[in-house]
C-alpha cells in the first residue's frame, strides 16, 4: 500500500483587525503623542517661511516694508502664533519624552499627569502668545 504525501497546512489564525481611532479611548498620552508629531510637522513646514522672512528683513528697504506689513497682517500674526505654539509644545513634550526615556515617570499615572501638564502648558502658551500678538 502506497502512502500519499501529507500536505502541511498552516493553522488558520484570525485575521488581525486594523486599529481604528474609533475603538480607542482618547487619553492624554495618546493626544500628547499625536500633537508632538503634528507640532514637529508645523515646525518643519515653517522653515521655508522663516527663510522668506529672513530674506525680506535683510533685503532692500522695500522688501523690509513688505515683510513687516505681512507680519502685521492677520495671516502673519496667525502664522507666528501657530509656530510659537508648536515650538513651545514640542519643546515641553520633548522634555517629557527625555524624562520617560531616562526612566522617570514611567507609571501610568505619571504618564497621564505629565501629558496633561504638557497640554496645560501649551494652552497657557497659546493664550500668552495670542495676548502678545494682538
Amino acid at each position: 500500500m502506497s502512502e500519499q504525501p501529507v500536505k502541511h497546512q498552516r493553522p488558520t489564525l484570525p485575521r488581525p483587525l486594523s486599529p481604528r481611532l474609533s475603538i480607542y479611548r482618547w487619553r492624554a498620552p495618546m493626544l500628547a503623542s499625536i500633537a508632538h508629531r503634528a507640532s514637529g510637522v508645523v515646525l518643519i513646514l515653517f522653515v521655508p517661511l522663516y527663510l522668506w522672512l529672513l530674506h525680506g528683513m535683510t533685503g532692500s528697504p522695500d522688501h523690509y516694508a513688505a515683510t513687516l506689513e505681512w507680519l502685521h497682517s492677520m495671516s502673519g500674526k496667525f502664522s507666528l502664533w501657530l509656530v510659537g505654539l508648536a515650538l513651545v509644545y514640542h519643546f515641553a513634550n520633548g522634555i517629557r519624552y527625555l524624562c520617560l526615556d531616562s526612566g522617570w515617570g514611567e507609571s501610568r499615572a505619571m504618564m497621564r499627569f505629565n501629558a496633561k501638564l504638557v497640554l496645560v502648558i501649551a494652552g497657557v502658551a497659546a493664550l500668552a502668545l495670542f495676548w502678545m500678538l494682538s
